[in-house]
């Protein structure tokens, strides 16, 4: 059920009035060197997955991966038609699967529901009703714990930070009558096109249904942003990626400025797609992280994620110089690995490593073309939403994550392999049928000082198994 969001009025993002919309609870703990403190906050879904149905009626404005022809025959005349609905307690684990105990995010794969079939799910943390957490990280860490057992080949349990509009875009476009409420204003450095409606007004205009997604498809326009991508992973492989762009905040694209591969712009864009990645595997090490207990970090158990945000000076507006990383698992802190190819030596995310890693692989330097970890500092500077997600990839079978990529190079080249998943796994088609009941779990959320967050004896707690929900 990736249903898409809304307008009203002349051209305006509208609601609708049929369901009432409740966020899931979520706890984030902001911490010192003296303790933690449990602040409640709340989750709401992404625009692109709620019911988009047209005002005054049940009749959907968007079914499939096609807006309706009577409803939405141009984008004016759509927004003007069309509200975005809320979404109800009973429907977060039915048809959206997904659940929270109030510490815990699980999200479900695939789920049936009455009316349609929902795969994946992208949510944010809240600060209000209204308005999405903002996260400001320089010279802090992130921490939270993550389950990963349930995801195999193929899948991606995904968090991250992107530079959103606090209140989704409300404030800045007047036709956007949503606001983070409602899970409006997404954007990424991938620019995506299939984001349906962008500053406030529908992403329409040359849309075309994806020949192999029944729920998506492109339209004219991207939507960019800075992206700091925590935590891209499955049982297999996992990596975290900063990704800088030369736009300050969620900024509309087209043509050439989105860098589109289909028009062979990728890296004429506003955006670094790449992006600096520390993944142990294709650095070299692949002892370090897998199911069972031969590796480091074993996938079949929870473990605690830990990134830290160095500034050059030790201070919160001194410019970004390193992304740290660390983990808890099985009562030890362990620390991140060195690279063994890719900038051999390096232990961390920094502008020596990501330049010996894009020059040992042969990769085009867009990190540095998009200014780099300064430009990323920025941007975690004026502040960040944070994305829990899950999601298959029909693009390229997710395997720039977990198996040989690109698949015309010998896995032998520096930079290929990624992970042992076959060439040919992470068919969305069989993802789907094959493991529909997949899910990955995210709990004990924390932000604070720089080793506040962590402790070797506390326990990594979160599991994908069955939880109840609580609101």
């Amino acid at each position: 059920m990736r249903v898409s969001v809304i307008f009203a009025g002349a051209a305006a993002q509208q609601v609708g009035s049929q369901k009432e919309d409740v966020h899931l609870p979520m706890t984030l703990n902001v911490c010192t060197q003296s303790g933690c403190e449990a602040q409640k906050k709340g989750v709401t879904l992404d625009a692109n997955w709620r019911w988009l149905h047209k005002v005054g009626s049940s009749s959907n404005c968007y079914t499939g991966n096609s807006w309706d022809p009577s409803s939405c025959p141009d984008p004016e005349t759509c927004a003007s038609n069309c509200g975005l609905d809320g979404v109800p307690t009973e429907d977060w684990a039915s048809p959206y699967g997904i659940t929270s105990d109030g510490d815990q995010l699980k999200l479900g794969f695939v789920t049936q529901g009455q009316y349609s079939r929902n795969v994946g799910s992208r949510t944010y943390l809240m600060d209000t009703e209204e308005t999405y957490q903002m996260f400001k990280l320089k010279n802090k860490e992130f921490t939270f714990d993550v389950d990963v057992s349930q995801l195999p080949c193929g899948l991606n349990g995904a968090l991250y930070f992107v530079q959103m509009d606090a209140d989704g875009g409300k404030s800045k476009y007047e036709g956007n009558k949503a606001g983070a409420k409602y899970g409006t204003g997404y954007c990424d450095a991938q620019c995506p096109h299939d984001v349906k409606f962008i500053n406030g007004e529908a992403n329409s205009k040359d849309w075309t249904p994806s020949p192999t997604d029944p729920n998506s498809g492109v339209g004219h326009y991207g939507t960019c942003c800075a992206e700091m991508d925590i935590w891209e992973g499955n049982t297999i492989s996992h990596a975290y990626t900063a990704h800088p762009c030369s736009v300050d905040g969620q900024t509309r694209c087209e043509g050439k400025e989105c860098g589109d591969d289909t028009s062979g712009d990728r890296y004429n864009g506003k955006c670094d797609k790449d992006g600096c990645d520390f993944a142990p595997f294709r650095l070299g090490n692949s002892t370090f992280f897998g199911p069972g207990s031969s590796f480091i970090l074993d996938t079949t158990k929870p473990m605690t994620v830990v990134t830290q945000f160095i500034t050059s000076d030790g201070t919160d507006s001194g410019e970004l110089v390193e992304i740290r990383r660390k983990y808890v698992q099985g009562g030890k802190v362990i620390e991140n690995p060195a690279a063994v190819s890719g900038g051999s030596g390096h232990v961390s995310i920094s502008e020596d490593f990501c330049s010996a890693a894009k020059k040992d692989f042969g990769d085009v330097d867009a990190f540095s073309q998009q200014g780099g970890l300064k430009a990323m500092g920025d941007a975690l500077e004026k502040g960040m939403v944070l994305v829990m997600s899950l999601w298959d990839d029909h693009a390229a079978h997710m395997l720039w994550l977990d198996s040989d990529y690109p698949t015309d190079q010998p896995s032998t080249k520096p930079g290929v392999a990624r992970g042992t998943c076959a060439t040919t796994s992470g068919d969305p088609d069989e993802v789907e049928k094959d493991h529909g009941d997949s899910s990955v779990a995210y709990c004990n959320l924390r932000v604070g000082d720089l080793d506040s967050t962590y402790d070797a004896s506390r326990a990594p707690s979160c599991s994908a198994g069955q939880m109840s929900v609580v609101v």
